[in-house]
C-alpha cells in the first residue's frame, strides 16, 4: 500500500548557484537521499553561469559607484529562475535569497517555509547581488547567523536539511519532532543510550525506574534547566 506521505506531491527545492556541485554532493547523503529516493522531495542545482549571455559565461562585473570586489549580475540570475520555475512547472515559488541582512533562520522559519511545495533558493557569492533582481523576485532574505560566508550555498544547505525533515515521511519516527530542541521553545533534555555506566558517569536512575510520569516530569525539568543556563535568550523569547 502506498502512504500518503508518497502519494502527496514532493517538496521541490531548487538552488540558483555558481557551484552546483557544492549543493549536490552534500545531499546525496543520508535522511534527505533517503527522501530523495522515496520521491519525498526534489532537488534542482542550477548553474547561473549557463545562463550568462557573456561567451565567458561571466555572471559578475564590478559594482557601480567602485569599491572591492564583485557583485552578481541580474540577468544571468533572473533567467536561472525562470528556468527553476519551469522545471518546477508551476508559475511562482517562495524564492529565499541567503544573506548576511536576512532575518536569522530558525525552527519557525523552516515551519513557514515547509508550508510551501516550491521553493528557490539563491545563494549569494562576492560582494552580494544586483538589487534589482532582488527586489524582482526574492520573497524571503534569511541569514543563518552573524558571520560571512564565502558563499551561500553552505547556508542554503542548512535551510534545505532543516525544512526537508520537517515534511511527511521524511524523518522515521515523526513523533521525535515534537520533543527536539526548539519546537517547544527550549532546549531538548538529555539524552542517554547503552550501557548504563560509561567513564564512571551512570544514567540517571530516574530513566530506569519505568515510570513514564516522573520520565517525563524529569525530562521537562531538565530541559527549562538547560535552557535557563545555555540559552537564557529563548526564555525571554
Amino acid at each position: 500500500m502506498i502512504s500518503q506521505a508518497a502519494k502527496a506531491q514532493p517538496t521541490h527545492f531548487a538552488v540558483l548557484t555558481l557551484f552546483p556541485e557544492m549543493v549536490e554532493s552534500a545531499a546525496m547523503h543520508s535522511i534527505f537521499k533517503r527522501a530523495l529516493q522515496a520521491g519525498l522531495v526534489q532537488l534542482s542545482c542550477i548553474d547561473i553561469r549557463n545562463f550568462s549571455q557573456n561567451k565567458h559565461r561571466q555572471a559578475d562585473d564590478y559594482p557601480y559607484g567602485g569599491g572591492a570586489g564583485m557583485v552578481m549580475k541580474a540577468q544571468p540570475i533572473y533567467d536561472a529562475y525562470k528556468h527553476a520555475l519551469g522545471a518546477m512547472g508551476t508559475a511562482n515559488a517562495r524564492v529565499v535569497y541567503l544573506t548576511p541582512a536576512g532575518r536569522c533562520f530558525n525552527q519557525a522559519i523552516a515551519w513557514e517555509l515547509a508550508a510551501h511545495k516550491n521553493l528557490v533558493l539563491l545563494a549569494g557569492r562576492y560582494e552580494g547581488v544586483d538589487e534589482r533582481v532582488i527586489e524582482e523576485i526574492v520573497t524571503d532574505e534569511i541569514s543563518i547567523g552573524d558571520y560571512v560566508l564565502t558563499g551561500g550555498e553552505l547556508a542554503a544547505l542548512v535551510v534545505i536539511d532543516a525544512v526537508a525533515r520537517l515534511l511527511p515521511g521524511v524523518v522515521g519516527k515523526a513523533a521525535s519532532l515534537a520533543e527536539e530542541s526548539f519546537t517547544t521553545g527550549l532546549l531538548e533534555y538529555p539524552q542517554y543510550t547503552r550501557p548504563e555506566e560509561v567513564l564512571g558517569r551512570k544514567v540517571p536512575e530516574i530513566l530506569l525506574s519505568g515510570d513514564h510520569g516522573k520520565i517525563a516530569t524529569w525530562r521537562s525539568e531538565t530541559a527549562l534547566q538547560r535552557t535557563q543556563q545555555r540559552r537564557p535568550d529563548l526564555l525571554r523569547n
